[in-house]
């Protein structure tokens, strides 16, 4: 019974994190989810997956590039981002938590950007694996994020102070 109710707060949060998605004008591929997973096309925004996925890691946030349908950019580079819900939930968090996650990756893919190739025989042109993200944007992701694992630890039964001071 217990996992049958974690199984199902893992979906409503899927649900909740996809429509939270929509409302911040991110492409949820298939438009929802009827699972633990959704996938965001980042194409609108100029980027790869790639450079999406590198940019939300170095903001605190793991997830993973995905190829989506008839992806242009194949399944090295993508053009999506693949988002799951059981490790928050886990973490014991909620509906409102998946509308500041939204948030937070709307904030980094829209402030994020292709690096321009330096050397070599594409100098100028877009890079689908480099990318800078405005430096302000990428402060306050991270400020948000760590404000949301503050409230929910990865090991609450850790004493971090503790730890440091070892």
């Amino acid at each position: 019974d217990a996992f049958r109710e974690y199984a199902h707060r893992v979906v409503d949060n899927a649900d909740a994190l996809a429509g939270y998605c929509t409302q911040e004008e991110l492409t949820v591929v298939s438009g929802g989810t009827d699972n633990h997973l959704l996938l965001i096309d980042v194409t609108p925004y100029g980027l790869t997956g790639r450079q999406a996925e590198s940019a939300l890691r170095e903001a605190g946030i793991t997830l993973n590039r995905n190829s989506l349908p008839f992806d242009p950019n194949g399944a090295w580079y993508t053009s999506g981002l693949r988002l799951g819900t059981p490790a928050l939930t886990t973490l014991g968090m909620g509906k409102e938590e998946m509308r500041e996650i939204a948030s937070v990756i709307k904030l980094v893919v829209s402030n994020t950007k292709p690096s321009k190739i330096a050397k070599g025989k594409n100098t100028g042109k877009a890079s689908q694996a480099r990318y800078k993200i405005l430096p302000l944007a990428l402060e306050s992701a991270r400020s948000r994020v760590s404000d949301l694992l503050h409230h929910y630890p990865v090991y609450p039964e850790l004493d971090l102070d503790y730890l440091e001071q070892s």
